[in-house]
């Protein structure tokens, strides 16, 4: 695949930001179903096939392990690990109510230095939108998210949180590859802002829950899109 090719290493690239385009390059195949589940990841032959070393290749898969988009299966090694479209779906309903109520709270807790940083990162995305650059809007997207769950100010639930993006970020990254879903999560974060703003708590939760559900949704559509309607969604077992 074209897309893919560009992940191939030049020789002064970053060892961790070349594990990080891997991982990106695999997280986008299994999430459209173009890796279907049971599929066989062999380091050797995905150094090959990204021209890399086993180092980098090595670290993507195990952070895709860590994510549960990758198992290991006894003999056969590591294997692209089964995930139907309700189950993720069921993710991101979850997903949607941990991150409505961490909004909530954030915006009655939050420091002025938190909630200063939090407008300035948002700032920075405009710039990002407009470049059409999903990697770079997926690193600030979880910087936000990441930001309101410290601004609870409540180390457990934002511990779960962080939890359960981990499990969804795959998803939430390809989501993003949908039309103009980019700029849409955007403008979803821009009226989130708005109510934190106002110190409406009840609001911007409400308006998190939706962004989130929106993010589900778009991600059906982009994996439909990919597969043409034809598949379940990511992951059916063929082994």
């Amino acid at each position: 695949m074209a897309g893919l090719l560009k992940v191939a290493a030049d020789a002064e690239d970053d060892g961790g930001l070349l594990s990080d385009r891997i991982r990106n390059a695999l997280t986008d195949e299994i999430a459209s179903g173009a890796l279907v589940a049971g599929s066989a990841l062999e380091e050797q032959l995905l150094a090959d096939r990204f021209g890399a070393s086993r180092t980098p290749v090595r670290e993507a898969l195990r952070q895709l392990v860590v994510s549960g988009l990758v198992e290991v299966r006894g003999r056969r090694g590591l294997v692209v690990a089964r995930m139907t479209p309700e189950r993720i779906m069921d993710m991101f309903e979850t997903s949607a109510e941990v991150e409505a109520m961490c909004v909530r709270l954030a915006t009655y807790r939050m420091t002025p230095l938190e909630r200063s940083h939090l407008i300035e990162l948002h700032d920075a995305s405009l710039k990002m939108v407009e470049a059409n650059d999903v990697d770079t809007y997926d690193a600030f997207n979880r910087e936000f998210h990441e930001c309101i769950y410290r601004a609870t100010h409540n180390s457990f639930l934002a511990e779960q949180a962080q939890d359960v993006r981990s499990r969804l970020s795959a998803f939430r990254r390809t989501q993003l590859r949908h039309g103009d879903r980019i700029r849409k999560s955007r403008d979803e974060h821009d009226v989130i802002m708005q109510a934190i703003a106002e110190g409406d708590g009840e609001t911007a939760s409400r308006r998190m829950r939706a962004h989130m559900l929106n993010a589900a949704a778009a991600l059906r559509r982009y994996i439909d899109d990919r597969l043409g309607g034809q598949a379940d969604g990511p992951g059916p077992d063929n082994a």
